[in-house]
């Protein structure tokens, strides 16, 4: 999934886009970028079809949900339109949109009449705001609610957001009559081709404001601050990311709301070392522990919890507490908590302590034997032979 663009930025279109609206954006870039109208542009279609696999997303209301929340990440298994080598293909894959055959498609382009648009329903919409939130693994594995105060573009108190004074009307835009949109039309040997822009005299919306809302100045919002609350899921990674509609900035004239975004990190654990839904825990334990065998303490995510150490464990051993790690996002069940054993060896001993290690050296089962020793150079003869 790596190096692929966003599909709401593909198509041009807000996060919270309708899907009248994502149909309109993806219509209009098909006709643009269609390798008929590009000949030998490689550019053109690369981007032709990197449209029509966003709208196969984001028309579908499933999919959409599923990509909102955790991105291209949850779209493996999808739809690759790159894939394609008869472009026409894909037109008939979405044929809904083009009249239902790819014939309608070509009467459009060359010549073909076009339907004509009406003013927007509103002004020009918010823009997006992107937080980072930092989770610790504690939060992650228990799931949280995190309250946060942002700083953002609110719809005007005073003139309720259409920038209008209180009591004071619109007219239509003297600019484009009222329809929101300027056309230009230009003739070549393939027939005519109609190039319909937003009228920036009026934004887009086809009416004019007669007296401004002394507030705003005309523009329907103000800097302001808002607490929004975020409710993390359990098991969330560090990428991953969640979507508020509609608490983004707020749009101008009325125009609706950008989203929020926010993007999860971990915090680095004192303890613990993540390993997809595992955890990964050090205990450090002593040599008689190791030799004797012992019940320890150790942390979980969710408190203290007893360890049954074996006599005769070895350094680097994996123990596995079940069910103790991070829960599965999309599924049910939770990874474990994996313990690397290590055995401490003092730095500094006393006299006496002294004497009795001395004592020890001399023991039976204290030294490895002769047979022990070649195991071991056997392998480490087979590690050398893997890594060189």
């Amino acid at each position: 999934m790596a190096g692929k663009r966003d599909y709401y930025e593909v198509l041009g279109v807000q996060r919270n886009a309708s899907a009248d609206e994502i149909k309109k954006s993806y219509r209009k870039m098909a006709l643009q970028y269609h390798p008929d109208r590009n000949p030998n542009n490689k550019e053109a279609e690369e981007k032709f079809k990197e449209a029509a696999e966003a709208y196969e997303v984001l028309s579908d209301q499933t999919k959409r949900q599923r990509y909102d929340q955790f991105g291209h990440q949850g779209m493996r298994g999808g739809s690759d339109f790159h894939q394609y080598q008869d472009i026409n293909d894909i037109f008939s894959h979405f044929g809904d949109i083009f009249g239902g055959t790819g014939g309608s498609i070509f009467e459009e382009m060359f010549g073909g009449q076009q339907r004509r648009r009406g003013p927007r329903s509103s002004g020009e919409p918010g823009s997006d705001l992107r937080i980072r939130l930092k989770l610790t693994l504690e939060e992650i594995a228990s799931g949280v609610e995190k309250k946060l105060k942002i700083k953002k573009w609110k719809s005007c108190a005073t003139c309720s957001g259409n920038g209008a004074k209180p009591g004071s009307s619109r007219s239509a835009c003297p600019q484009c009559q009222g329809t929101g949109e300027l056309r230009q039309v230009s003739r070549s040997m393939f027939g005519q081709f109609v190039n319909i822009s937003a009228c920036a005299f009026c934004g887009g919306t086809g009416q004019i404001i007669k007296e401004k809302c002394h507030t705003c100045d005309g523009e329907g919002r103000e800097q302001g601050e808002s607490t929004i609350k975020i409710n993390v899921p359990a098991g969330v990674s560090e990428g991953n990311y969640m979507t508020l509609q509609g608490q983004g900035n707020a749009g101008r004239r009325g125009g609706h709301a950008g989203d929020v975004i926010v993007e999860f990190t971990e915090e680095k654990h004192d303890s613990f070392i993540r390993n997809g839904d595992d955890i990964i825990y050090t205990a450090l334990i002593s040599y008689p522990d190791a030799v004797l065998g012992a019940d320890i303490e150790v942390p979980t995510l969710t408190g203290k919890a007893k360890l049954k150490i074996e006599a005769g464990t070895l350094p680097g051993k994996m123990l596995r507490m079940k069910d103790k790690g991070i829960p599965h996002l999309n599924s049910y069940g939770r990874g474990d908590q994996l313990i690397q054993i290590q055995i401490w060896v003092p730095h500094k001993v006393n006299s006496r302590e002294k004497e009795l290690l001395k004592e020890l050296s001399d023991s039976e089962h204290i030294n490895p034997s002769d047979e022990e020793k070649s195991k071991s150079k056997s392998l480490y003869d087979k590690m050398k032979n893997v890594f060189s």
